[in-house]
């Protein structure tokens, strides 16, 4: 039983950090909406969209993208993946060398933040530790249009997500 407190505790204190992380990082965020993604059942990641004051998403504004992991990854599998989102989507683009170096391999429980700073920049953070910057020509709809856009793999998720 104070195991299972502690673990509690911990989780509760780590809720926090999180959250001032965002609210650093966009100010004025407020959570929108949260979805699990889920591929033939299995849980990947769980995904928080922030927007400011938790409005509706505006492609125009500014806004940030958190995702912890239920299950340990590779860097390569989150590389390959997105290049096959950024494909599937539209044209491809040639960012797998910037994405190398702004992903990690990841454990459960780890937390990816993105944040657009207009429409060609998105920063990163895991765990709460700036990893890079992105720039690329309208990299904010593409990169977050595989988790917001109109054609996700899972229209439940992103309406979640949206605050559906």
């Amino acid at each position: 039983m104070l195991r299972l407190a502690l673990i509690i505790a911990g989780l509760v204190c780590t809720l926090p950090a999180y959250a001032s992380s965002v609210e650093r990082e966009l100010s004025g965020a407020q959570m929108r909406g949260a979805a699990t993604f889920r591929y033939v059942g299995v849980s990947l990641y769980e995904a928080r969209l922030y927007t400011k004051g938790g409005a509706e998403l505006n492609w125009g504004e500014d806004f940030a993208l958190e995702v912890t992991y239920l299950r340990n990854l590779k860097e390569r599998a989150l590389v390959d993946s997105t290049m096959k989102e950024f494909t599937r989507a539209g044209p491809a683009l040639p960012v797998r060398d910037r994405l190398e170096v702004c992903y990690q391999d990841v454990r459960k429980g780890d937390t990816y933040l993105a944040v657009s700073d207009g429409p060609d920049t998105l920063e990163f953070w895991l765990n709460g530790a700036p990893v890079c910057t992105l720039r690329y020509p309208q990299i904010k709809t593409r990169f977050m249009a595989i988790f917001l856009g109109d054609n996700t793999r899972s229209k439940s998720f992103t309406a979640q997500l949206k605050g559906q």
